[in-house]
């Protein structure tokens, strides 16, 4: 009897699974995020939204209300997922240049900035920065696709059985 041939998952359906597991490590009490960055096949750098290594933790300074906020009601004190994905591989030489990242929330604006700075081409996102936000666009979303880089909204593929017929 011959094996029963098995679907293999597509690398963004790893590479989501993993941003989301990544961002169950974020101690912000308010949101919680993931980023993983890759090139071809393979894992550059992988983030969380929190505070700098060696600061504090959110949920265990501020445990009821978070950190002090922004301007915009942001985290004062946190860098986003995107962010520390993209510094980390900075920081370790990695070349970034035509990269793919998977995100659990779309880019911000500033996010954006940076990913376009930085030559990343390809973001593939979970949830809507707008949605969450309650604002009316997905701001970094449209700046990305404005300047040439190509963003996606992650979507699970749906396996069917097949009847034969």
């Amino acid at each position: 009897m011959l094996p029963t041939p098995t679907t293999k998952p597509r690398f963004d359906d790893i590479f989501m699974d993993l941003a989301t597991n990544l961002a169950r490590r974020s101690h912000c009490i308010k949101a919680q995020v993931g980023a993983v960055l890759t090139r071809d096949t393979r894992i550059i750098s992988i983030g969380y939204n929190g505070p700098p290594a060696g600061t504090h933790n959110c949920d265990e300074e501020f445990p009821e209300v978070g950190c002090p906020r922004d301007s915009k009601g942001s985290c004062s004190l946190a860098l986003h997922a995107e962010q520390n994905a993209i510094l980390y591989a900075a920081k370790n030489g990695s070349e970034v240049e035509g990269a793919t990242i998977y995100v659990t929330l779309s880019p911000c604006i500033a996010c954006a900035r940076i990913i376009y700075s930085m030559k990343i081409a390809r973001v593939v996102y979970l949830n809507s920065y707008a949605e969450y936000k309650g604002i009316a666009s997905d701001e970094g979303v449209d700046f990305l696709r404005r300047f040439g880089v190509t963003v996606e909204r992650y979507v699970p593929i749906q396996h069917h059985e097949h009847t034969g017929t």
